[in-house]
């Protein structure tokens, strides 16, 4: 058993690390709300960008225009969005699995791929794993990404794809549901406009002034980008949740540490009493 002072050094160690991990779940909580209210604040805007999305795409003026051509996909970009830091518990081993599922999918198809990573824990990830063509990294993402990173992302994966050196472009993210639900997922960016979804009688209904060909041209490509800014911000939620109740399970199993060293404590403290007592007791019995 181990001794009353190697106890309370456990119990003295025990105590600092939940001092620090209870402050990290705090500042992931206050993080989390904000994050969690931007993404909720922007998905009504990114449904309807996709509902429009997929209803131009149903038109015959996109059938030969250079974001909505479909064709047969020989190579593709994914872009794979995980965090800077670690724990943040399974966040980053469930999108990283997800993007090692797509490399076998495109392997297993003879299909050639290339790959953008956002996040430290990408861009190491990705470094080393053999054949992987990395044609971008980014780390430190803002928590509202609408700077240079974002539009250089976006730019990159259009470029890739008008050029014709990529044929399809997707986007390996986390999902945001619930600050208890998030999922890995996969979303399409280019050819725009194919992602399965439910258009409403509204969006049916509009009308595209001066003409569906402008609109395809000034508007489509914000469109496009609503999509991969609403992956972000899901991405950076689903992470700060992750993070808090990491943090918050770690707390809560150092409070559980504490209270069984400390019993462990007490334990050898009243065998070290029931000891010296009984010494005491049989030297005044060889007194007598």
């Amino acid at each position: 058993m181990a001794s009353q002072r190697q106890l309370k050094t456990r119990i003295r160690s025990v105590k600092n690390t939940k001092q620090i991990t209870k402050a990290m779940q705090m500042v992931a909580a206050s993080k989390m709300r904000r994050a969690q209210d931007a993404t909720k604040a922007s998905h009504p805007y990114a449904e309807a960008a996709n509902e429009l999305l997929a209803y131009l795409a149903s038109q015959g003026e996109t059938r030969d225009h250079r974001w909505f051509v479909e064709r047969p996909v020989a190579k593709r970009l994914i872009i794979v969005v995980a965090s800077d830091r670690g724990l943040a518990g399974a966040y980053d081993s469930n999108v990283l699995k997800k993007y090692l599922s797509l490399l076998s999918e495109d392997d297993a198809a003879k299909i050639g791929n290339a790959t953008i990573v956002v996040g430290r824990k990408a861009s190491r990830f990705a470094a080393r794993l053999k054949g992987v063509e990395v044609v971008g990294s980014y780390g430190d993402m803002p928590d509202y990404p609408d700077g240079t990173e974002f539009q250089a992302i976006l730019n990159t994966a259009k470029d890739m794809f008008e050029n014709g050196e990529v044929d399809a472009v997707d986007v390996v993210h986390t999902r945001f549901v619930t600050s208890m639900t998030q999922v890995a997922d996969t979303i399409r960016l280019f050819p725009a406009g194919y992602t399965e979804t439910e258009v409403s009688d509204s969006v049916r209904a509009s009308i595209f002034e001066p003409s569906s060909e402008e609109v395809l041209n000034d508007v489509a490509y914000r469109l496009i980008g609503s999509r991969l800014f609403q992956a972000l911000l899901d991405a950076r939620a689903s992470e700060y949740s992750m993070r808090m109740l990491a943090m918050k399970n770690a707390t809560d199993n150092a409070s559980n540490l504490i209270d069984d060293l400390t019993l462990a404590m007490n334990k050898a403290r009243q065998a070290a009493i029931t000891q010296e007592l009984s010494e005491i007791s049989a030297g005044v019995e060889a007194m007598k």
